[in-house]
């Protein structure tokens, strides 16, 4: 059987809904890049947006991350960050006033604790730190897969896509042979390195997905909105993407 690729640039609101379930989202704990030295974790807005998006259409969600414990934002995307960089970002920056928010980021479980029959789709969150805590994580592929085995929604985006360069099915084939995805793009990349002039990831997601027979990897223009779904499996550029992902995880869930 064919599986129907849909590709979207838009963003939905849902109101009102009642509650239809839990949407599990894995966020990386803190960590240090060993390019830049710098502290990394999660980028904000690919947790508070599609959390937006979860919420309005009436899931619950619950973070967990590949350490459990207090989470921690890349300062880059914190709305509060004396950069401004991510000033503009005031869906973040509306979460962060919320207590319970916060709590969120400060207890979460350990990938281990986790049971997926309790949750209807699992969202992969990205930021610097996947690419270190997700690469080459057994434990998070396992988990990611058991979700995707079972037909539900499963969805990444941005740096956290670097969990699907590897990540293998029950049956020894990768996740994506024979899947159009796509993640944090070459382009992007270069932007980010020429803003502080260094190069700040340890390998490019887009370089590695493009040397991987049997899968198409694409991506639209740098820091567009852009999310991909191929059969269940859900994929957004970076970070601007992440509310376009979460509305084909919520489609996926009502057909």
């Amino acid at each position: 059987m064919n599986n129907v690729v849909k590709e979207v640039n838009s963003y939905v609101h849902f109101h009102g809904a009642p509650s239809k379930g839990k949407i599990l989202m894995v966020a990386s704990s803190p960590s240090v890049s060993k390019q830049t030295g710098w502290p990394i974790g999660f980028w904000a807005a690919e947790l508070t947006h599609p959390i937006r998006v979860f919420q309005e259409a009436g899931y619950e969600v619950e973070l967990v991350s590949t350490e459990g414990g207090d989470l921690v934002m890349d300062s880059y995307s914190n709305p509060n960050d004396a950069s401004g960089y991510s000033a503009h970002d005031v869906i973040t920056l509306g979460y962060l006033q919320q207590e319970s928010f916060n709590a969120m980021l400060s207890t979460t479980k350990k990938l281990s604790e986790v049971n997926p029959s309790d949750y209807s789709a699992i969202f992969l969150v990205g930021g610097q730190g996947p690419m270190y805590t997700f690469k080459g994580n057994k434990e998070l592929e396992k988990l990611f897969v058991s979700f995707y085995e079972s037909g539900k929604p499963s969805a990444a985006v941005c740096h956290s896509t670097t969990l699907l360069l590897e990540a293998k099915k029950s049956n020894g084939e990768l996740l994506v042979s024979g899947k159009t995805w796509t993640g944090f793009a070459d382009a992007e990349e270069d932007f980010a390195d020429n803003a502080v002039g260094m190069k700040i990831q340890p390998y490019r997601i887009e370089t590695e997905a493009r040397k991987i027979k049997d899968t198409t990897f694409k991506v639209a223009a740098p820091f567009s909105s852009y999310a991909i779904q191929d059969g269940n499996l859900i994929t957004g550029q970076q970070q601007n993407s992440g509310a376009a992902a979460a509305l084909l995880v919520v489609e996926y869930l009502s057909n």
